[in-house]
């Protein structure tokens, strides 16, 4: 029976995704919250502030971040993100060594510089030990935060989750809540799924999702589009590997697809990352071209550069997640949450336009809402 004080999560991958949502999670005060906040879509669901979730087991594989304290690991290099929170303190929890699995591109040895992955020399964590520690330190929700392409790490941490009995988040472009053999085992065993491939807080999916939509209301023909994405973080080092790229570009590719009045013809769009430029950091910069037909058939085009931090931007959506999470738990639903997966996900089980999808996160967090604390 889950718990109603605060949430306890596990994070699979410490790198700058887990770091911005730990700094949030301090950054976030009730008093902050009380005397008015920017930057959540929700200051509170179902009673939970951000600072009401508490991270009580963490894994990753870099020599930098095993053995260390989670508060100061999500410092460690490779991690280059925006530091908001600079006090952290100590959490007593210590990142464990997972399993390697395909979490290591072979690639990164090319990079000699101490940007790249220092694999751990630490003895991996067996299944069953990460199972352990799971249900020891109370966990109720698993993130999945492991490297794009990391298909088979990907779906070990979802098995270790059915094992141990706790719901799990997958924020990477594996399909898993998506899959409907693994939604169904999910809902076998009760437990709530949200997935797959994060949409962030204001991307580039997301923009490019509005700005579709918006064509196809405006009576507005999309030709030809495109969406060139570089940045200088270890995940677009990662995906210079073009075999890691498969499912995120089918994710990020459908996403925009699934809004669009009629399908675009596959060689008259083009959505995926594109490039590594290491000076950039954790900051993306994504360059988008739309083409198309207005009244008459008279051509228009449209250009947009959008920067952000990306890691931040990610974590603004999961902070959200996690909490939706929690209420499913309390609530008894089990497999792949619908409402949460299609306006927090770019490839959920089913798509829905971002206003449809929004109307039904709404409803969701009315319909599930325990109050289990006064907020403030």
């Amino acid at each position: 029976m889950p718990n109603k004080g605060n949430i306890r999560i596990a994070i699979a991958g410490i790198g700058n995704c887990a770091s911005s949502l730990i700094q949030g999670i301090h950054y976030y005060t009730p008093e902050r919250c009380r005397t008015g906040v920017t930057g959540l879509m929700h200051k509170e669901i179902g009673g939970y502030l951000p600072c009401n979730i508490d991270v009580v087991a963490a894994f990753d594989v870099d020599a930098r971040k095993v053995g260390a304290d989670v508060s100061r690991a999500i410092f460690a290099k490779p991690n280059c993100t925006k530091v908001f929170q600079q006090d952290v303190p100590d959490s007593g929890v210590i990142v464990r060594m997972g399993q390697v699995l395909d979490g290591i591109s072979e690639h990164m040895a090319a990079y000699a510089d101490d940007r790249t992955f220092l694999r751990s020399e630490a003895r991996e964590s067996t299944k069953e030990e990460i199972v352990r520690e799971l249900k020891a330190s109370g966990s109720e929700i698993l993130l999945n935060y492991v490297p794009v392409g990391s298909e088979q790490a990907a779906r070990f941490y979802a098995e270790c989750a059915l094992e141990a009995g706790v719901a799990f988040i997958n924020n990477m472009p594996v399909f898993i809540a998506s899959d409907k053999s693994f939604a169904e085992r999910f809902e076998a065993r009760n437990l709530p799924i949200i997935g797959d491939d994060i949409k962030s807080q204001l991307g580039a999916t997301i923009t490019h999702r509005i700005l579709t939509d918006l064509f196809a209301k405006r009576g507005v023909k999309l030709t030809r589009t495109y969406q060139l994405n570089t940045g200088g973080n270890t995940d677009f080092l990662n995906m210079k590997n073009p075999d890691r790229l498969l499912s995120k570009k089918t994710s990020k590719t459908e996403a925009v697809q699934s809004v669009a009045k009629k399908r675009i013809e596959d060689d008259n769009i083009h959505v995926g990352p594109s490039d590594y430029v290491p000076w950039q950091n954790d900051n993306k910069v994504c360059f988008l071209r739309m083409e198309g037909q207005l009244f008459g058939d008279v051509p228009m085009e449209l250009e947009l550069r959008l920067s952000v931090e990306d890691s931040p931007n990610s974590a603004g959506v999961v902070i959200d997640m996690i909490r939706c999470c929690k209420l499913a738990l309390l609530k008894g639903l089990g497999g792949a949450l619908e409402a949460p997966s299609a306006y927090f996900c770019k490839h959920p089980p089913t798509q829905y336009t971002d206003d449809d999808a929004y109307g039904m996160i709404e409803a969701f967090i009315r319909t599930h809402t325990v109050k289990v604390r006064a907020v403030l």
